[in-house]
């Protein structure tokens, strides 16, 4: 069934009118008519079910007519990402919201090269994501921050997985079971630039108490290779999939 993200309350009988984009789709692309149900969502209020009660050529309006999920909440994990290239960039943001991080920080480091970054054209990508993949948010999109700012200020009660290629460290799966000082504060995955991270950078990242330094197998990956396979890696060990332990979960998610 059709899903869409809106920003409007969600209650039985709330009459929900969506973007003008978001009507052209229901009606112009999905062939949408009066009576036809979809499922609409906000981040704060569940799934719920409605159908189209109004469609003119100013808009259409929808009629929520019932719970179909009440609201829940996803683990606490951020991807802090260093700027690449646009198009690398955009599949971060998709795979991130399918992977079900519930914020994306992007970060300008030392060896970052990348094009100028649209952030609404980033939220537009991880709406379209989760409106695809049944979660019942969308990620943040944090605007772009100087990396040393991002680690001043970084909360000493949250996990922090640094992944870093350059130096000793053990496999990330490993690392996860062995990071058992952070409890409660959630956790952030740190992936850098094409380049990699800058000395000053990684003196400073080892020297931080709540970080997990990692690596991702014998290979030099990409960017966005590393951020999917490391968000797999955390969510396997400690995140909301099947199979997942129900402990370490609940431990590290708020």
């Amino acid at each position: 069934m059709i899903r869409l993200f809106v920003s409007d309350v969600l209650a039985l009988g709330a009459r929900v009118v969506p973007r003008p984009d978001q009507a052209r789709y229901l009606t112009a692309v999905m062939r949408l008519t009066l009576g036809g149900e979809v499922l609409l969502f906000n981040g704060r209020d569940g799934e719920w079910r409605a159908v189209l009660s109004d469609a003119t050529k100013r808009g259409v309006a929808l009629i929520c007519t019932g719970l179909n999920r009440p609201q829940t909440v996803g683990p606490d994990l951020d991807l802090i990402i260093a700027l690449v290239k646009r198009s690398r960039l955009e599949t971060i943001v998709e795979k991130a919201a399918e992977l079900g991080a519930r914020r994306v920080v992007l970060t300008q480091s030392r060896r970052s090269n990348a094009d100028r970054v649209r952030v609404e054209r980033l939220s537009a990508i991880a709406e379209e994501a989760a409106e695809q993949t049944g979660r019942l948010d969308v990620p943040e999109i944090v605007e772009v921050q100087k990396l040393e700012r991002i680690l001043s200020a970084f909360p000493a009660e949250r996990g922090l997985l640094y992944c870093d290629e350059a130096g000793e460290a053990p496999d990330a799966l490993e690392g996860l079971r062995n990071a058992t000082s952070v409890e409660g504060g959630g956790w952030s995955i740190l992936i850098g630039p094409e380049g990699g991270f800058a000395p000053e950078e990684r003196v400073v990242l080892r020297a931080m108490p709540n970080v997990t330094p990692v690596t991702l197998g014998p290979r030099i990956l990409r960017s966005d290779t590393s951020a999917i396979a490391a968000m797999t890696l955390w969510q396997a060990a400690m995140g909301d999939w099947r199979g997942a332990d129900p402990v370490a979960s609940n431990r590290h998610s708020s």
